[in-house]
């Protein structure tokens, strides 16, 4: 049972996994980064492209791919959107869908911007509170409708790049099984299958919206090899967020 982020950016993997050798033999899910990050907990799932603060939080599992959801700088979709520069902010509303951007949006406004607005959790029904010196967080397609709506865009992977000077990572491969070395081998030659062919992914699934320029995004905003770099950068914002 494979758990897998219902997002425009993990479309290459799902395209690479039902067109490998290997779909008879899984099940894939969809679902937002938390939702799957608690059925990777429950054991709902056993393979799982999570939030990467779930590797603090649970210990029973193992990277497992050379391929993540990344971002060199920009990303466009996790921001924060504001009428009022980020100084003058008074709250902010948390996207429920989000983990990890979540801690690095707190990890951001304690070392980058030092400030300190109040937080809110939000839910389905109050996500986009933003009026006067409220903000929210927003991330994954649904980001993309407001961008360019609001006086003050801060896309968080790009903030990171200029306070660390690394890439950032929002989801990895994990499991929380043992597997067969050669089903792991054959699961990242997928995964590389579709990062590969993304232009066929997104052929094959016929999408379209004026908001997003898809080939951009998923070319060149996303960016999905596991290399050291980002192992570096996720094991020192994994550190920060400790302190």
């Amino acid at each position: 049972k494979v758990g897998v982020i219902s997002y425009l950016n993990s479309m290459p993997f799902v395209y690479g996994l039902q067109s490998s050798l290997i779909s008879k033999s899984i099940e894939i899910s969809l679902s937002y980064p938390a939702q799957i990050a608690d059925q990777l907990q429950k054991g709902e799932i056993d393979i799982a492209l999570v939030p990467i603060v779930v590797l603090n939080d649970q210990k029973n599992i193992s990277i497992i791919s050379d391929f993540c959801i990344g971002a060199e700088n920009t990303v466009d979709s996790v921001c924060l959107y504001s009428h009022v520069p980020i100084n003058e902010i008074k709250s902010i509303t948390l996207d429920y869908q989000s983990r990890t951007s979540v801690e690095l949006l707190k990890l951001l406004l304690r070392d980058y911007w030092k400030t300190s607005p109040i937080l809110y959790n939000s839910s389905k029904e109050s996500q986009f509170n933003i009026k006067d010196d409220q903000a929210s967080l927003v991330i994954g397609d649904r980001a993309f409708d407001l961008n360019g709506k609001y006086a003050y865009i801060y896309d968080l992977a790009e903030s990171w790049n200029k306070m660390t000077g690394m890439p950032f990572v929002f989801a990895c491969w994990v499991s929380r099984i043992n597997l067969d070395s050669i089903f792991q081998k054959e699961f990242n030659v997928a995964l590389k299958h579709g990062v590969d062919n993304i232009d066929n992914a997104i052929f094959q699934e016929q999408i379209s919206s004026s908001n997003i320029n898809y080939k951009d995004y998923l070319n060149k905003k996303i960016s999905y090899d596991f290399n050291e770099d980002k192992k570096r950068a996720l094991a020192f914002f994994l550190e920060r967020i400790n302190l």
